[in-house]
């Protein structure tokens, strides 16, 4: 008989495009057939949060806390296909988690939970930086997103009802959250999105992966900012990629996760 952890590490769950009504197009199903997709991308975001359940269903609150993952995208998932997670649990004790939908590897990721919690960043290090008005973002360009640049976003309340309305649009069957009243990690990585939203006016664009560290478990009823470093903007097989050092702070003074954030911000051909 499988064993109920062994069981957790299977997981379905049908997607859902929760950007819809997204300034960002390529969730729209015309503009991204233009891309050569069939129709519109489920944001990277919410398959990573595909990704966290069978981490969150073997390590629990801790995973929350203090745990890691990397995630990938390779191909897209499109709105209210079915996907498939599976997990295989690794020499060293990390999961190899891939995520597939209509047949078709989407995406891999990779979650560990470290033997003891790396020491968070000083917040001091990671400044607070104001985005501008929404209507005086600036076009997206090279220079709009230099490298050394900083970006932040506008502090973001996570209520019971944010975190309700979350787990409701992404399928989420795990208790845990709700029932302690944690952040979901995909809603961390909505935020990182934001650092690029909030700052520049954006055509299509693909988040295409994340490493993310927890460094401590967001709780409700705290309000959660980014502070961003750009890394790097260069030019990848025709598409201009963005790179973000980014790191996540409750109430302007507690880090609870750092995330290594990957964009194409211009598609090839756009």
């Amino acid at each position: 008989m499988m064993s109920h952890a062994a069981a957790a590490l299977g997981y379905e769950v049908r997607a859902n495009n929760l950007s819809r009504a997204s300034e960002n197009r390529i969730h729209d199903d015309a503009v991204a057939r233009r891309f050569g997709f069939t129709g519109a991308l489920v944001p990277g975001v919410e398959v990573h949060a595909y990704a966290c359940h069978p981490a969150v269903a073997r390590w629990g609150r801790d995973w929350l806390a203090r745990g890691t993952m990397e995630s990938r995208f390779l191909k897209p998932v499109y709105d209210q296909t079915m996907v498939q997670v599976a997990a295989e649990p690794q020499p060293d004790g990390a999961l190899a988690i891939r995520v597939e939908s209509g047949g078709v590897l989407a995406a891999t990721a990779t979650a560990a939970l470290p033997d003891e919690p790396e020491a968070a960043p000083l917040v001091a290090d990671f400044p607070w930086h104001a985005p501008p008005a929404h209507a005086d973002r600036p076009e997206v360009s090279e220079a709009a997103l230099a490298p050394g640049l900083w970006l932040g976003t506008a502090p973001e309340p996570m209520t019971a009802q944010v975190l309700a309305d979350y787990l409701a649009g992404i399928g989420e069957t795990e208790p845990l959250y709700a029932a302690q009243g944690l952040v979901h990690p995909g809603l961390l990585l909505r935020l990182c999105n934001k650092v690029l939203t909030q700052n520049v006016r954006l055509g299509p664009w693909i988040h295409v992966g994340s490493a993310a560290r927890s460094l401590d478990a967001a709780r409700v009823g705290e309000a959660l900012d980014v502070r961003a470093r750009i890394l790097s903007n260069e030019d990848r097989k025709g598409h201009r990629i963005v790179e973000l050092d980014a790191l996540v702070v409750a109430d302007a003074a507690r880090p609870v996760a750092r995330v290594r954030h990957t964009a194409i911000w211009r598609v090839r051909g756009g």
